[in-house]
């Protein structure tokens, strides 16, 4: 069933939640509150959302389904202050890309309430803000649901719905193991991105101009927002360690292979890697 949808701080992900759920007719009403003015003065008017209000819970009054969408540090005072404003029985999720704390801290904030369903859409890019929207973002692309023990089953499958309204397909998991998830297939990946940009920036500064298409995809995503990724990396450290620590095991593997010219095993390493890439689902 479409619901009243708000939408909290939209920048890339909440206002392409907005207008997905208006392309595919799975809010009857969206509301948006922004933490800037000008940014609300910018929202108003918009095709795709009905309302934008001043305050994070003047927002979130009237709605049956809350999104979250600020940056991970904060997602939980954002849920901390909307509480009191809430109705009896509705049901706040987010995006963020971590997930262990979050959920833990949001859903005491709404303890006895509302209903705190985690999610993570898999989409995005190095672009940020609403300008960058679009109502197709989600269309089979990963959503994270990550329910605790104690969450409601019912809350549940309605956020499972919602994504899947949008297009997306869901996965549910437990708040922790999706952060041990993302570590290495989110996080790691951005973390490589940026110190191999970091480690070039080191060298020649005019090599860059030389720059073919393999660098260039491999440091696409180093062009994302540091500030946003800083925080990311603090609210995951634990995990982002234990991913690069994997990795590093990796790469001394390579490095000793090359040092002692064993081919066959620099080979193995590379068709390792091939194999694993090739396996990856077609994009959409």
């Amino acid at each position: 069933m479409p619901v009243r949808l708000a939408i909290l701080a939209p920048g890339l992900l909440g206002a392409s939640v907005a207008q997905a759920a208006r392309h595919f007719g799975a809010a009857q009403h969206v509301t948006l509150w922004a933490r800037r003015p000008d940014v609300r003065v910018a929202l108003r008017g918009l095709a795709w959302c009905d309302a934008v209000l001043d305050s994070a819970a003047e927002a979130a009054r009237a709605a049956d389904l809350v999104v979250v969408c600020s940056p991970v540090d904060l997602i939980v005072p954002l849920v901390e202050e909307i509480a009191p404003a809430l109705q009896v029985g509705a049901i706040v999720t987010d995006v963020g890309s971590v997930k262990g704390e979050i959920t833990r801290r949001a859903t005491v904030a709404l303890a006895g309430r509302a209903h705190f369903v985690g999610s993570h859409p898999m989409a995005g890019s190095e672009k940020t803000g609403w300008e960058h929207a679009r109502a197709d973002l989600f269309v089979r692309r990963t959503v994270f649901i990550t329910p605790r023990p104690e969450t409601d089953g019912n809350a549940t499958e309605k956020v499972a719905a919602f994504w899947s309204a949008l297009g997306a397909e869901v996965a549910n998991v437990a708040p922790d193991r999706h952060d041990e998830i993302v570590a290495h297939i989110s996080h790691l990946p951005q973390v490589l991105a940026s110190t191999l940009c970091s480690a070039l920036a080191r060298q020649d500064t005019g090599w860059r101009n030389f720059a073919g298409n393999g660098l260039r995809d491999t440091s696409r995503i180093a062009a994302s927002d540091p500030k946003l990724w800083r925080t990311i990396l603090e609210q995951n450290r634990d995990e982002v360690l234990i991913a690069l620590r994997s990795y590093q095991n990796e790469l001394h593997g390579l490095e000793r292979a090359l040092a002692n010219r064993d081919w066959f095993e620099v080979q193995a390493m590379l068709e390792r890697g091939q194999q694993y890439r090739s396996q990856f689902r077609p994009t959409p």
